[in-house]
């Protein structure tokens, strides 16, 4: 389970959104050093996406009935949004050339990559509907368990994010040379979010 969960998580963190958009724009325009130091922005966010959301499930797990079901429906309709946002015509891929950023302080760097984390209803909406599929409340606490999830995706998020963030001048110029592939990809994770979600609403493990 916590394999598939760590793909969920890669999928997701390769997917376009205001995070992934914001480093490539500021490591092509501006460096991976200051690329670096929003990523810590972005994984403050997180950090705090993370502790909200484990305590949030904590109490709605424990006190609502059937709220699992509720929140694994929400899941596999998120799921089936995402696939849709990834193949929807003019929908933006993770390397199509970025537009230019100003060159910023440390501080400032690191705050902007804060609140672009802190404000994008995607990581929110991520937590709350795919941990409680992964969350047993009969193998121990689901604080724990949550919070596992949670720095599972953060370690991933984090390291991919890195990557991309040391690749992505090169890789922005070769997608903007081979568009076919930027198609390609969208379709790719498109796939992926709904086969995600066919295979969570087939689940009956609860």
């Amino acid at each position: 389970m916590l394999l598939l969960f760590a793909f969920a998580a890669l999928v997701m963190v390769l997917t376009p959104g205001p995070n992934m958009i914001y480093l490539v724009t500021r490591s092509v325009t501006q460096g991976r050093k200051a690329a670096m130091i929003s990523l810590l922005g972005v994984a403050a966010g997180l950090l705090f996406h993370i502790t909200l959301v484990s305590f949030g499930l904590t109490s709605i797990l424990m006190a609502i009935p059937y709220a699992y079901t509720t929140l694994k429906t929400i899941g596999v309709i998120y799921l089936l949004y995402m696939a849709w946002q990834a193949v929807k015509p003019g929908g933006r891929a993770v390397f199509e050339s970025a537009g230019q950023l100003k060159h910023d302080t440390p501080l400032r760097l690191f705050s902007m990559g804060l609140f672009t984390s802190v404000l994008n209803p995607k990581v929110a909406v991520f937590y709350l509907s795919l941990f409680p599929q992964f969350i047993k409340p009969e193998y121990g606490s689901v604080l724990i368990q949550s919070l596992t999830l949670g720095f599972i995706q953060l370690t991933i998020s984090f390291m991919v994010n890195s990557l991309i963030i040391f690749s992505a001048a090169r890789v922005t110029r070769w997608f903007s040379a081979n568009p076919g592939w930027v198609r390609a990809q969208k379709w790719v994770m498109g796939s992926v979010f709904a086969g995600l979600a066919l295979k969570m609403a087939l689940d009956k493990s609860k």
